[in-house]
């Protein structure tokens, strides 16, 4: 055994070994939902345990050992305690403790399409990325009895659609791995911009996102939709810690300190992407990475390459038509075409009233010269959104232009 030098090598051991550990259990007693429960009690045992105690020397098999005993503790009656107990004394042996790594069924099962998406996030950072449900709770900003119900009816509607712990058939895969990219970028997007509170990024969830997706690629290395994925989530962090000031105000593409992003993020997520495009069919996953890609590689705004970025928004609008591509086509149009036209076009798409939508036609108008107009449009678009960070952004910009 050897002792742990800092708690964050605990918390990614245990992040690491949960999936497997997970999968383990179900593989071995069937039931996901008491199996899921006993693995967290297992996670804890061992939070509590091993700095004190030092890592085992098989640690997946400890957790393995740990999680079937309270698995077998919650199932079995008081009057079998006498029974129970002479059962769990003795350590399953080794040959009971399987070698494949369940993760991407794991991931398959939590985004099954039964549950909601909100229940897919919150049972896939559970099961598959080993957090506590106060962890989950503070990551989403939810409190942590509705992130306890999420996972509890996500489990009880896995079990009632009589999903088995195994990965569907082929001609059903690919359609339930769309399902779980969706997931990990959700989960990526809400960290990356937080749609609501006093933080514009939750590194938590972001950071799990890219170790997630890393998974599933590892998992899946000829996909070319996963490894686009994992390429847009590098090349779009490499940006964060140039997205806000000191003070946590939001600072916009176009005027962010470049020097600050994470060149080595833009290294790995650019060749990622330019060897996925050159085998793999294209996907939007890829068409994004590649757009985030020209973004990275230009050393200042104006040298970003607006026209190849626009073609490449026209493609991913043919292949994933939906509002926001739409709306960062019409950003890209106003580069290339100026702004009337682009005023025009948003005007003609009909995108609604979320509060990006707002916020460009503000953008759009300060730039053709209507000022009054901008700000009224910057201050609605600032009552709209729930982000603290940007409703802060969009009211400083209104508040530099000239009341009507």
């Amino acid at each position: 055994m050897g002792v742990l030098s800092a708690p964050a090598t605990l918390e990614e051991l245990l992040r690491e070994y949960a999936p497997q550990v997970l999968g383990a259990v179900v593989r071995r007693y069937g039931d996901f939902d008491t199996c899921e429960d006993a693995v967290q009690e297992a996670l804890l045992a061992a939070a509590q345990q091993w700095p004190a105690e030092g890592i085992p020397a098989q640690p997946r098999n400890w957790l393995i050992t740990v999680a079937s005993r309270r698995r077998i503790e919650v199932l079995r009656s008081e009057n079998a305690r006498r029974r129970r107990e002479d059962a769990v004394s003795h350590e399953p042996p080794a040959a009971v403790v399987p070698s494949v790594d369940d993760s991407l069924t794991l991931l398959v099962l939590c985004c099954h399409p039964a549950l909601t998406t909100a229940s897919q996030v919150a049972l896939t950072l559970r099961a598959v990325g080993g957090l506590t449900t106060a962890e989950i709770a503070r990551a989403l900003l939810v409190p942590e009895s509705t992130a306890g119900q999420r996972i509890s009816r996500a489990k009880q509607k896995i079990r009632e659609a009589g999903a088995t712990f195994a990965l569907p058939p082929p001609d059903e895969l690919e359609t339930r791995l769309a399902a779980v990219r969706q997931v990990l970028y959700l989960i990526f997007n809400e960290g990356y911009t937080a749609s609501s509170g006093a933080r514009l990024h939750r590194v938590e969830l972001t950071a799990e996102a890219v170790r997630l997706t890393r998974q599933l690629r590892d998992r899946l290395p000829d996909d070319g939709e996963t490894a686009g994925l994992l390429a847009l989530m590098l090349l779009t962090d490499a940006r964060r810690p140039a997205r806000t000031r000191p003070d946590g105000a939001l600072v916009p593409l176009a005027e962010q300190d470049r020097s600050l992003w994470d060149r080595a993020a833009i290294a790995e997520g650019t060749a990622l992407i330019t060897e996925t495009l050159a085998r793999a069919p294209i996907g939007p996953y890829q068409l994004q990475a590649a757009i985030a890609a020209v973004h990275a590689e230009a050393a200042r705004a104006e040298e970003t390459d607006w026209p190849q970025i626009l073609r490449l928004y026209a493609i991913l609008e043919a292949l994933a038509p939906g509002p926001m591509v739409t709306l960062n086509r019409i950003v890209a149009l106003a580069e290339v075409r100026g702004p009337a036209e682009a005023l025009r076009r948003l005007d003609a798409a009909g995108l609604g009233e979320h509060h990006r939508v707002a916020a460009v036609r503000a953008h759009l108008l300060e730039r053709t010269g209507d000022l009054a107009a901008a700000r009224s449009v910057y201050l609605e678009a600032a009552r709209r959104t729930l982000s603290v960070p940007e409703r802060r952004y969009l009211t400083a910009r209104a508040a530099r232009l000239p009341a009507p």
